[in-house]
């Protein structure tokens, strides 16, 4: 992990200076005093780059050497309009700078914010500054024994120095929570299906005991019990043993409005079950638990912060695969809420395990919203691409906070419709319904499905995250791979509107 650290100003003898640069390359006031000791060297080669170079956001110049500064390299860092700069897009230049020097051959490198750092909110902006820089710093390569030194990322040690360095310190503390959570479940959603399975998962998410949070593990007796058949069909072809994971973080006394539950599709490893996937990519259904990884993140981020808020989050985890004690389409199962489900598909199996998942939270927490992500569709990948997350819900006032946080995070949802014409699509001539409709709508009648296990009055958010749990293409502060997406989303909008 890279290590961050805050200090005053000066000029350290690192092997690299990050300074920024605004619109039209106006000089900020550490890029102008860094300018001034390397005799305009900056100046000169921003002049010298044609008008390529104009401060653009999240542009990069390197400097490498200027008189002044010897055995030492500059990095211009584009930040655009300093008016228009939100916490994201200060987090994004981090993330930018660290990405640059990362495989650059640096070890060390220091932020001048210089005269800037005078400035009211400076500290919380060195600090999200900080975090851009820590989250694109992740990457997963534990089993990599062979990989050459040169192709091993470089830096080790970022320092940002500002005037009120023990501001930035306070600032930083929650969002280094927030990063811890973050890069657990990035390990986990990376972690292959032999390594990560529904037991190891558990065994992972136990580990938040530590932190003062409550964990509760059912297996497959104690669903059994519970009458949690729909869950239990989708994992009865594997060796591994189905678990629900309950973990609660109560950072305030209970309340009658009741927690918050976050519930989380769990599929560790997706065949399709009977219904088998082709064989082209199906290694990358190692992260169809996703869902579940947010939610193991976004309870350890508010355990290490201490966040005062009451939420429960439960995840649901299974391995779907074809034997001959596999589920079958055509199969009918009994859910924990009494309805009764026709399999049609066996690969549309999440949902049949957030059906139970839902239903418990509710009747074990009477919680006060319940949300719900899943990477559940290939069809919201059709209708939405990589970039946004598709957000269903039966509640304006929860939707609009999670587009809210969703644009201050930027893990951009696009809400969907929901109603009795999609509904209908998944009536069962067999059974209360079917888990599949016809070739249409295919992620709206997968949220209707889920939708019939949330009780009446109780607000409800389903996100579809299919396409944006994994990145094919590194991002500013998301490095190819797991994404995470959705924790940083959620944490947001729980510390806006929940916490007390």
């Amino acid at each position: 992990m890279l290590k961050i650290s805050f200090a005053a100003p000066g000029l350290p003898k690192t092997g690299a200076l990050v300074a920024g640069v605004l619109a039209k390359g106006v000089l900020t006031a550490a890029a102008a005093e860094l300018d001034r000791t390397t005799d305009g060297a900056l100046k000169r080669a921003i002049d010298a780059s044609g008008g390529r170079f104009s401060g653009k956001k999240n542009q990069i110049l390197e400097v490498l050497a200027p008189a002044g500064l010897p055995k030492q390299r500059v990095l211009l860092v584009g930040m655009g309009d300093a008016k228009e700069l939100s916490s994201h897009d200060l987090e994004e230049l981090g993330g930018t700078a660290a990405g640059h020097l990362t495989a650059s051959g640096v070890t060390e490198a220091a932020v001048l914010l210089g005269g800037d750092s005078g400035l009211p909110g400076a500290s919380e902006r060195a600090a999200r500054y900080a975090l851009g820089a820590l989250l694109r710093s992740y990457r997963f390569d534990k089993y990599k024994t062979t990989e050459a030194a040169d192709k091993k990322p470089s830096l080790k040690k970022l320092s940002i120095h500002l005037k009120d360095a023990a501001a930035a310190r306070r600032a930083w503390q929650p969002l280094e929570a927030l990063a811890q959570g973050i890069f657990h479940t990035r390990d986990v959603v990376s972690e292959p299906a032999n390594v990560i399975f529904p037991k190891s998962f558990a065994a992972e998410a136990q580990k938040l005991s530590q932190l003062g949070a409550k964990v509760t593990v059912l297996g497959v007796r104690d669903m059994q019990k519970l009458g949690m058949g729909a869950l239990l069909g989708v994992g009865q072809g594997s060796a591994q043993e189905s678990q629900l994971v309950v973990m609660e973080w109560q950072g305030t006394k209970p309340t009658k409005q009741g927690p918050l539950a976050i519930c989380g599709k769990g599929v560790t490893f997706d065949t399709g079950g009977i219904s088998i996937k082709p064989a082209a990519n199906m290694e990358d259904m190692k992260w169809d638990m996703g869902g579940a990884g947010v939610v193991l993140g976004l309870l350890e981020a508010l355990a290490r912060r201490k966040a005062k808020v009451h939420v429960v989050g439960l995840c649901g985890l299974v391995e779907n695969m074809p034997s001959a004690t596999a589920q079958r389409p055509g199969d009918i199962v009994r859910s924990m809420s009494g309805q009764t489900v026709e399999v049609i598909n066996t690969d549309a199996e999440g949902r049949l395990v957030l059906g139970d998942v839902l239903w418990y939270a509710q009747e074990t927490y009477k919680p006060r919203l319940v949300v719900d992500l899943a990477t559940l569709t290939g069809a919201i990948m059709i209708a939405l691409g990589t970039f946004h997350a598709g957000l269903f819900s039966n509640d304006d006032t929860l939707s609009e906070r999670l587009l809210a946080a969703g644009k201050a995070t930027g893990e951009k949802l696009w809400r969907m419709p929901l109603g009795e014409d999609y509904d209908r699509i998944i009536d069962s001539d067999a059974a209360d319904m079917k888990n599949v409709g016809n070739r249409y709508g295919g992620s709206i009648t997968a949220a209707q499905f889920i939708q019939r296990f949330v009780k009446k009055g109780t607000p409800w958010a389903h996100l579809d995250i299919a396409g944006v749990t994994w990145a094919d293409k590194a991002k500013p502060t998301v490095p190819k791979g797991a994404t995470a997406f959705g924790l940083r989303l959620l944490e947001h909008m729980i510390a806006e509107h929940y916490e007390r």
